[in-house]
């Protein structure tokens, strides 16, 4: 008797500790989950806070004084005829050798004459904090300060910032050209390491012995995961921009003027970098699968291809998904490959084959960054914002063609 009470009150005892351990574990659980999703609200709001604000606009030349009828409802030949008027010679031709006037539409040519002619300045900027709570005396320093300028509310992420391209002045800069080149590297990214991934993937789970040469090839994959990026730019460097710049520059087409600094090459260092990364995760998704779909499909007389296309691949593709989401996720903020092999800081013309050169949102937001004025640290964050939502969409269109998958299967 006296064995089963000691037995009963000892139990007792270790029972109370598990609930104790649980709830320790269960509140450290929740305080960390709080403290990211502050942190996560602190982040969000400083950029937001960097994004909007009150601005101190002041125009080197009154548009009234250019013409008397709006910008916007001159024809593209007074456009031109206004650039020529108001540009030096040198300036004029240059701008006309980097794409013929005749060839920019209206809207390009009005922000152009905005640009090179009205030149408007943001001479003083506020954030949203500021702006919200100092309003008044704002306008009064402003109004004292400078009395040819004007003050408005200013939304650096606004329409026109997505659909302008680059610029020297913070007030018409965009991210037109950097949202392309970052669409067209992440679509070669995925194109060419999604079906290397997945076929490395299924060679190693469904057809690889285990021996010491395939055993060092997993070793070695599983360590690339944790390669620095920079390391992946200095290889496609190497490989893609020097050693096969004549293929990836497109000189076997006649037009070799890049040397291998293209879309094509930063997506092959791209797909190089979340290759790991894409392996691993299919490895997982793979070995996830029950053996016993193997071997049923077996016994129906399915051969070990039909198997692993009809049955394993199907009951994978929704973890092989989840890992490429990931690897996406990773490969669309990188920014050290990119600027190994050639990104521009600054570059006006939309990509337009995968020969061409190219900037991206990343190297955008890195180059405004290093920028003394308070002006370009504004669009910088108005372009993380860009970013984040371009990085939201694609991943959201991946969960739906994850999901969709999965109802298919079930």
């Amino acid at each position: 008797m006296n064995e089963y009470t000691d037995l009963a009150g000892e139990s007792n005892t270790n029972l109370q500790k598990r609930h104790r351990d649980s709830k320790i574990w269960r509140t450290i659980f929740y305080a960390s989950t709080a403290a990211a999703i502050i942190i996560l609200a602190i982040l969000i709001l400083s950029i937001v806070n960097q994004a909007f604000g009150l601005v101190v606009l002041k125009n080197t030349v009154e548009p009234e004084k250019i013409s008397s009828v709006p910008l916007e409802q001159l024809s593209s030949q007074d456009l031109i005829k206004i650039l020529k008027k108001n540009l030096t010679s040198n300036r004029y031709k240059t701008i006309d050798r980097d794409m013929p006037f005749t060839a920019r539409s209206q809207a390009d040519l009005v922000d152009l004459v905005i640009a090179e002619v009205v030149k408007p300045t943001v001479v003083d900027s506020y954030h949203l904090d500021v702006s919200i709570l100092h309003r008044n005396e704002i306008m009064a320093r402003a109004a004292e300060k400078y009395p040819n300028g004007h003050v408005e509310f200013h939304s650096w992420l606004n329409p026109e910032f997505i659909t302008r391209s680059m610029s020297s002045t913070p007030e018409l800069a965009g991210v037109r050209t950097a949202i392309f080149g970052s669409l067209w590297i992440i679509l070669i990214t995925v194109l060419v390491a999604f079906p290397t991934g997945v076929g490395a993937a299924i060679y190693l789970e469904e057809y690889a012995a285990s021996n010491r040469i395939n055993k060092i090839i997993q070793t070695n994959i599983d360590n690339l995961a944790g390669v620095p990026s920079i390391i992946y730019g200095i290889l496609g460097l190497a490989i893609f921009v020097r050693g096969l710049g004549y293929f990836t520059g497109g000189g076997f087409l006649g037009s070799g003027e890049t040397g291998g600094r293209t879309i094509l090459s930063a997506g092959l260092t791209m797909a190089l970098l979340i290759l790991p990364i894409l392996i691993i995760n299919a490895q997982e998704a793979i070995r996830a699968v029950p053996r016993s779909l193997r071997e049923a499909s077996y016994g129906l007389g399915a051969t070990k291809w039909q198997t692993i296309w009809h049955h394993v691949l199907p009951s994978a593709l929704p973890g092989i998904l989840t890992g490429t989401i990931l690897a996406i996720s990773r490969a669309i903020g990188e920014t050290a490959p990119l600027i190994l092999v050639g990104a521009s800081s600054f570059i006006n013309r939309d990509p337009s084959s995968v020969f061409s050169r190219f900037t991206a949102l990343p190297i955008q937001i890195y180059n405004w960054t290093t920028r003394p004025q308070d002006e370009f640290r504004n669009i910088a964050a108005a372009a993380i914002l860009v970013l984040l939502v371009l990085l939201l969409s694609l991943n959201a269109f991946a969960i739906l063609m994850r999901n969709r998958f999965t109802r298919r299967i079930s």
